[in-house]
């Protein structure tokens, strides 16, 4: 037995080579999403969050495309790297693939699709690793239904080995004690026996799990932290990527609910992990949040509501089915029902946006109004502006470029306006209903663009001649 030594790092090894092919999806396994992020980014989070100085992430299948996902989550604390497993030979051969000679202090072994980790489990299980001074230590949970997971088994408590449900026995089998395939060692214990795993089993693989009976016969101090069953939830059907995405959006709810959050009906609200929302906000039933969207307190969201990395500022008010992507909201304003606010769309305080209003690109001022029926793309409109209903601004040219409107503050726009852009309208200006406008309007100038109304009075339509029934005899007189 080697002289017990104080770690001085973490490290992590994160297994995600895998096809998944009861998925029964194109999609790396690892890249399916779970509450709305990919299911090793959930992985990766708990063990930065923990500490770790360098996560290597063993990838194969997909790997170009697992690569564009997990490499740009390297941080200046934790550096993100991927290494090849070329033959998929098993656990240990993926470890192997890895080069975990190169690593020092403490090796945290993790599987990629495991996203119900948490970083308290992962600081629960460093306690009880440094507390044992272990050599190695598997993390073992008591399931009801262990299925084909490897069996934990013991002698008056101690550790003796870990046995895959392939090669074990009918009594061995009744064991609920079951392997999370969470692993963690000294790195100089790792680089010495990883090498002598052999593949003499049923499906000719190298386990990673012979390492403890390899260690145990080596004189090894080895033991197994016992953790909650959550942190072995693998996700190999899509059956069980549903179900993790239920457990992780339950959760949530929970830990707002818990801060001060209302639900009218908790089971039918949606929010990943990354947003926040202030107390006293209430959440109706059928909302989804998503991203990093943000949201104030006292706010109300009504039924249907789908936000998605929107900034949602104290006290507003969504009404129901609006859908708001990429923008931001300022206090007090009131939006909906069935209003739509597209990317880089900025509302201002107390504005107020009615049904069937959309708006893309646009700056709209303080207490400005827009009741219903418009579109306003591309546009900059000032404070205390009132946007008559069906006004349009026509961003898009016949040169396929996009123009900008800008209206000032305190202009008054009729009803059934269009803003063909570019244009400018001064401060204080009223844009008579009906209007085309295609040039700038000076400040407090009455625009009108329209044709000119004619009245033709005890006007009636001509009446056309009867026409002679098809297949008469009856000549034209003339």
């Amino acid at each position: 037995m080697k002289n017990q030594s104080t770690p001085t790092e973490l490290s992590a090894i994160i297994l995600a080579a895998g096809k998944g092919t009861r998925m029964k999806s194109p999609l790396p396994k690892v890249l399916h999403p779970v509450a709305g992020v990919p299911a090793i980014k959930k992985v990766i989070d708990a063990v930065k969050w923990a500490g770790a100085s360098e996560i290597r992430i063993v990838v194969g299948y997909g790997e170009a495309l697992v690569r564009k996902v997990v490499e740009p989550l390297s941080v200046p604390s934790t550096a993100i790297t991927c290494y090849p497993q070329t033959n998929q030979w098993g656990t240990a051969d993926a470890v192997k693939s890895a080069d975990p000679a190169t690593l020092k202090g403490e090796v945290l072994i993790l599987c990629g699709d495991t996203p119900l980790i948490e970083v308290s489990d992962i600081e629960k299980i460093l306690r009880e690793f440094r507390a044992s001074k272990a050599d190695l230590a598997v993390v073992s949970a008591v399931v009801k239904k262990p299925g084909n997971l490897g069996r934990i088994v013991r002698h008056h408590g101690d550790l003796r080995a870990i046995v895959e449900a392939a090669d074990a026995s009918a009594d061995t089998l009744k064991i609920t004690e079951i392997n999370t395939g969470v692993y963690i060692a000294k790195a100089e214990t790792l680089a010495e026996y990883l090498p002598k795993i052999q593949n003499h089993n049923a499906k000719g693989e190298f386990y990673l799990t012979d390492i403890i009976s390899i260690c145990l016969e080596a004189g090894e101090k080895v033991t197994a932290i016992r953790a909650r069953a959550s942190v072995g939830f693998g996700v190999n059907t899509q059956a069980e990527l549903a179900q993790a995405t239920r457990l992780l959006f339950a959760r949530k709810r929970t830990a707002l609910m818990d801060e001060g959050v209302l639900m009218i009906d908790p089971k039918t609200i949606y929010i990943e992990e990354e947003v926040e929302v202030g107390p006293g906000t209430v959440l109706y039933p059928s909302v989804y949040l998503r991203g990093r969207t943000k949201i104030g307190a006292y706010c109300v969201l009504e039924p249907g509501c789908y936000l998605a990395h929107a900034k949602v500022s104290d006290g507003v008010h969504v009404k129901a089915y609006s859908y708001f992507e990429n923008c931001s909201i300022g206090a007090k304003a009131q939006i909906g029902p069935f209003a739509r606010l597209r990317p880089e769309t900025e509302i201002g305080a107390e504005a107020h946006i009615g049904n069937f209003v959309e708006m893309k690109k646009a700056k709209f001022g303080a207490r400005s109004k827009a009741g219903h029926l418009t579109y306003i793309g591309d546009a900059t409109v000032g404070e205390d502006v009132n946007i008559g209903c069906g006004t349009i601004t026509c961003n898009y040219a016949v040169d396929r470029k996009k123009y900008r409107t800008v209206i000032g503050d305190r202009v008054f726009v009729g009803s059934d306006t269009q803003f063909v852009a570019p244009v400018e309208i001064g401060a204080d200006a009223v844009i008579a209903s009906g209007s085309t406008i295609t040039e700038n309007v000076p400040a407090k100038a009455l625009a009108v663009a329209r044709g000119r109304q004619v009245n033709k009075e005890n006007w009636q339509p001509s009446k056309p001649e009867a026409a002679a029934p098809s297949g008469s005899n009856v000549k034209e007189v003339e």
